[in-house]
């Protein structure tokens, strides 16, 4: 580890003296490429210098465990202890810092909600997560764009599919796919009994044109005339839009925008990061074949995530991890959560290369 931490060194230094050349910093291009380059390796750099700078230290205080004098000799074996403790956790988060980076942690996301078992209950949970969601996302200062949502006459939601764009959206939402389950007295239910209801939840990453070619040919188009409730909102021009990728038979369907170009761009986005999904799981089983699909029918039995409101708990079932906050979770504060699933998957992926 320490001959790599070297060469990043090294490179760090060579980019650092590069943003200065007067050649790189009249190329803009050229140069938020180094930038950005030599910002990924700054965090490690940092570290491995205090690694270094603790491992002096230790050196010093060692030589003072010679000492003759008894409070001198005391004083060094603290600080042998105190330092070994630091450098233990320097080596430990250097090695967080060295795991291979998901390529996607900087990109946005498509967030789909869709209601799951439980009818009318799990429509008003799945509108629960989205607005927890969308919550968390103000507390980020990230922005939500609502593309299509589908909702129902107790202001539930059938299906909402947004996108989410920001700083490290995905590297933050990424664990959040899968089966939400809830458990509490419907505000439909008379007789106060507690229910079971689902809601899936699949955090995609954005997929600009780079990533994922779509041929025109591969498509089918139709347009129609908007679905409204009636009165004033109804769209009274063919607008929406519903697209199919024949290869795939995926299909995806707009409406909320007024103009028909708009809705064909919303569906091509949302076409775009499910293609890229797809690709990107096909990918992933073929090396390591260890990665669950996103969602799964929407049963009870395939919950990632339970949220019982009788007693005030979340429990993420993948980490053993329990929360008595539910109330403030569903209000957006869900950072506890998303660290302790962050940390929980990294260190499984230290162990994996320690194996």
């Amino acid at each position: 580890m320490y001959d790599k931490l070297l060469e990043i060194e090294k490179r760090f230094d060579e980019l650092s003296a590069r943003m200065t050349e007067p050649a790189v910093i009249a190329n803009r291009p050229e140069f938020e490429k180094i930038a950005k380059e030599r910002a990924q390796l700054e965090p490690i750099v940092e570290k491995f210098r205090l690694l270094q700078g603790k491992t002096k230290e230790l050196e010093e205080a060692k030589e003072m465990l010679s000492s003759q004098e008894t409070d001198i000799k005391e004083l060094a074996r603290q600080e042998v202890e105190k330092i070994t403790s630091e450098l233990e956790r320097l080596n430990e988060e250097i090695k967080v810092l060295l795991l291979p980076k998901d390529p996607n942690d900087e990109k946005n996301i498509i967030l789909e909600i869709r209601a799951g078992t439980g009818g009318e209950e799990a429509s008003l949970f799945a509108g629960d997560l989205f607005r927890m969601y969308s919550k968390y996302a103000d507390s980020k200062k990230w922005k939500v764009e609502v593309l299509s949502m589908n909702t129902t006459g107790l202001k539930g939601i059938k299906e909402v599919i947004a996108m989410i764009s920001g700083n490290n959206v995905y590297s933050n939402l990424k664990y959040e796919s899968g089966v939400h389950r809830v458990q509490r007295v419907p505000v439909t239910e008379a007789s106060g009994r507690i229910h079971t209801s689902t809601a899936t939840v699949a955090v995609l990453p954005e997929a600009d044109e780079i990533d994922v070619k779509i041929d025109e040919k591969d498509l089918e188009i139709e347009v129609c005339r908007a679905s409204g409730p009636g009165g004033q909102g109804v769209n009274t021009t063919d607008s929406a839009v519903r697209v199919v990728h024949k290869p795939t038979g995926i299909v995806v369907s707009c409406q909320d925008e007024r103009s028909q170009q708009k809705n064909k761009a919303r569906a091509l986005k949302i076409l775009r990061a499910r293609l890229f999904e797809m690709e990107r799981e096909a990918q992933e089983k073929e090396i390591a074949n260890a990665r669950r699909s996103q969602v799964g029918s929407g049963e009870r039995a395939e919950k990632i995530r339970t949220y019982n409101f009788p007693q005030n708990r979340v429990t993420d079932h993948r980490i053993g991890f329990t929360s008595h906050k539910l109330d403030m979770i569903l209000d957006g504060d869900i950072d506890e959560l998303v660290i302790a699933l962050r940390t929980y998957y990294q260190a499984e992926a230290l162990k994996k290369g320690g194996e």
